[in-house]
């Protein structure tokens, strides 16, 4: 999950999508990148001293169950000493931090990085050892903000690795049908970025927002919400574009 724009629906896509992949009976793990740690706390889980990916214990040791089971948690640290290592490390092309991310993450059946907002060093080690990305977009005026900056890091790292990374594909979030700015740039969106766009789209949903405090995504704190049934979808969108 990618965009340099802060407040666009990351993390809360990140994680309903990963509650999403495990209730679907996969085993599903979600990796917090962002030194904010909101998809770590969000499921009850502590942040960590030390990030997992600068660290020579295998990963496993880090990993941390969620209350949902096939769900599970490598939790975030907000260490500014380990966020500018992992961002050293990703410069110099460190071993332990490629073994980490190449080895440690492919006994996964779906394994989701939740990156921060910015085109830095961490969200583009998170891009290189990814197969997808996919960006999340606020139905708001700024929308198309720094997505051209964001989309030429992203064709960087395809141009760099070949045949790995595949755009899979834009959500716009924060959708508010009763707005007309909000037919505006879904409709701007879906002109300028054609099919890439996910047909569904997630609404503004207050129980969207609570679920976090709950240690909970959506689908389980409100199973009946717009916002569940809204992640149920692109879930299965997501799957489907497989």
């Amino acid at each position: 999950m990618a965009n340099q724009k802060g407040g666009v629906g990351k993390t809360t896509t990140a994680s309903n999508l990963a509650a999403g992949m495990a209730k679907a009976g996969l085993h599903t793990l979600l990796v917090d990148l962002d030194p904010q740690c909101n998809a770590t706390t969000g499921f009850g889980v502590a942040p960590a001293a030390r990030h997992p990916l600068v660290s020579d214990a295998p990963l496993a040791e880090s990993i941390c169950p969620t209350g949902l089971a096939n769900l599970f948690v490598l939790p975030g640290s907000r260490s500014v000493r380990d966020v500018e290592r992992i961002a050293a490390e990703a410069r110099s092309g460190s071993t332990v931090l490629a073994s980490h991310l190449a080895g440690g993450l492919s006994a996964w059946d779906y394994c989701l990085i939740d990156c921060p907002p910015s085109v830095g060093e961490l969200t583009r080690t998170a891009l290189a050892h990814a197969t997808e990305v996919l960006m999340p977009i606020q139905c708001e005026y700024f929308a198309l903000e720094g997505l051209t900056q964001m989309i030429e890091v992203i064709r960087d790292v395809m141009a760099e690795q070949p045949g790995r990374l595949s755009f899979s594909g834009i959500v716009l979030t924060m959708h508010d049908a009763s707005l007309e700015l909000t037919s505006e740039v879904e409709a701007e969106v879906r002109d300028f970025f054609g099919e890439i766009v996910f047909e569904t789209v997630i609404p503004r949903d207050v129980a969207v927002s609570e679920a976090p405090s709950h240690a909970q995504s959506v689908l389980d704190y409100a199973p009946r919400s717009r916002g569940s049934r809204a992640y149920t979808e692109l879930c299965m969108e997501v799957r489907d574009c497989e």
